[in-house]
């Protein structure tokens, strides 16, 4: 059995593990990288990244059949209706995927970072075990950086297999369903469920609480529930789902009931081909119990804002941990700065902001206070929006039709920019700058004074903060 020995062990090589361990090695640290599948995690591989290019090709399809009409969308026309063949699309998105995980081998091996193939068994806090038997190696390090991730959330009354699929077999289905329902009306589910539609599948949401997407206020909501209705997606609000029955020729019956119902015999049901869990993620950390870190109740590894956990030289970052949003970029955030601590500089976790995008159509895109949250905090609050509808490069690509806005929170007394929300067609592409507003602590002027280039949408943060200091130029 063959014993490896560094000075930075990292489980898991998904966004916060990968860039660990590069950053490891960038810093001249002997580094090790286990990872049970593919160098890229849940982001890259079953995730965000697949998830994107799917997104990406139900817009490319949708918008086609525009296009297949005598008059002809845009003065453009095509013969007729263009035809998914689904084994296609999947192999597409596989290729992107493929293309990604080589890259961030290849960095990885750059840095000097060694990537282990296999599942780490741990032995104590410091010290793995990767395969079996003979071939089994042995990984001891002075430091471990805890990058499990996270997986899907699993009804105990629907547990998945045959028609109940987690986000993860959605990506990767060879054929394209008729009729999906999803349970969870949050985001992966909502971003599935309208990539579904869009390829041509008939859709119905499944939503406990009384709205979708219930993490953002009603005004930032209100395009994508109006988008939702028009394009036929049915929402059943303020249910619980209850579980699923075989159904005639191979389909699923999924039974649900108002959430304030006790008389079983007013369930409702919906026959499917396929019925998509999306209540949410929970922290792989099942077989952390021999390292010793303290877990909190619903499972994530306690940690400081240096991500240390309880045992000395053992970190936790992203996903698995309780110190943030289950982000990607939060964990690459997190898996760069806990390198450098371990090199010996002084860094901690303290964002201002953390961005949170939710990729539907409309796009949907918050970073720092809501107006609602900032009243609740205490700030004297003053507020401006501006209308994806009088932004002439978002025109120009028909973002408009989503009736979305740019919408800008500040402080009424000195001006500093509490949040910036968003919802609209390629909306998302405006966060960088929003986010570096909050980070630098920006006063409304400092944007207004900022040429901002045209034809762009980002003329619409500059017009939204104009209407919040009362004179935007482009709007009434």
């Amino acid at each position: 059995m063959q014993t490896k020995k560094c000075q930075v062990l990292v489980i898991g090589a998904g966004p916060g593990g990968y860039v660990a361990a590069i950053r490891a090695g960038q810093l001249g640290l002997s580094t090790i990288i286990v990872e049970g599948e593919k160098a890229g995690g849940t982001c890259l591989i079953r995730g965000c990244i697949p998830s994107k290019a799917l997104i990406h090709a139900a817009h490319r399809f949708h918008n086609l059949a525009k296009h297949a009409s005598n008059d002809g969308h845009m003065g453009i026309s095509i013969p007729g209706p263009a035809e998914l063949n689904m084994s296609n699309l999947v192999g597409w998105k596989e290729g992107i995927v493929t293309r990604l995980n080589k890259g961030v081998e290849h960095l990885l091996k750059n840095a000097g970072a060694e990537l282990v193939t296999g599942w780490a068994e741990f032995q104590d806090a410091k010290t793995v075990k990767v395969g079996k038997g003979k071939d089994a190696i042995i990984i001891q390090a002075e430091h471990v950086i805890l990058a499990n991730g996270s997986v899907p959330i699993e009804l105990p009354f629907m547990p998945y297999g045959d028609n109940v699929i987690s986000s993860r077999e959605a990506l990767s289905l060879e054929e394209l369903p008729q009729h999906v329902a999803i349970v969870g009306g949050g985001y992966i589910g909502l971003e599935l469920g309208i990539t579904f539609r869009m390829l041509g599948s008939e859709v119905t949401v499944v939503e406990a609480m009384d709205s979708v997407l219930p993490i953002f206020d009603k005004e930032i909501r209100r395009p994508l529930e109006i988008s939702i209705k028009k394009q036929k997606i049915t929402t059943h609000l303020g249910v619980f789902a209850k579980g699923v029955e075989k159904a005639k020729d191979g389909r699923t019956q999924l039974n649900f009931i108002d959430k304030n119902e006790k008389d079983e015999s007013k369930m409702q049901n919906v026959v499917v081909d396929k019925v998509l869990v999306t209540v949410g993620r929970k922290p792989n950390s099942a077989a952390l119990g021999p390292t010793g870190v303290a877990l909190d109740e619903r499972g994530f590894v306690k940690v400081n804002d240096r991500c240390e956990t309880n045992m000395r030289g053992v970190y936790a970052i992203g996903d698995v941990c309780d110190s943030g949003e289950m982000l990607a970029h939060v964990a690459s955030f997190q898996g760069e700065m806990v390198a450098e601590i371990i090199a010996g500089h002084k860094r901690a976790y303290d964002p201002v902001a953390v961005p949170a995008i939710v990729f539907t159509e409309p796009e949907i895109v918050s970073v720092g206070l809501s107006p609602e949250e900032a009243k609740a905090a205490g700030h004297p609050v003053i507020v401006g929006k501006f209308p994806l509808g009088a932004n002439g490069r978002a025109l120009t690509q028909e973002a408009e039709k989503t009736a979305g806005f740019v919408r800008v929170c500040a402080r009424e007394d000195d001006h500093r920019i509490l949040g910036i929300q968003g919802v609209g067609t390629h909306i998302s592409e405006l966060v960088g700058e929003w986010t570096l507003a909050l980070e630098m602590g920006a006063l409304l002027e400092d944007i207004a004074a900022t040429i901002h280039a045209h034809p762009t949408m980002t003329e619409m943060t500059h017009e939204a903060v104009l209407a919040t200091l009362g004179h935007a130029i482009h709007s009434s």
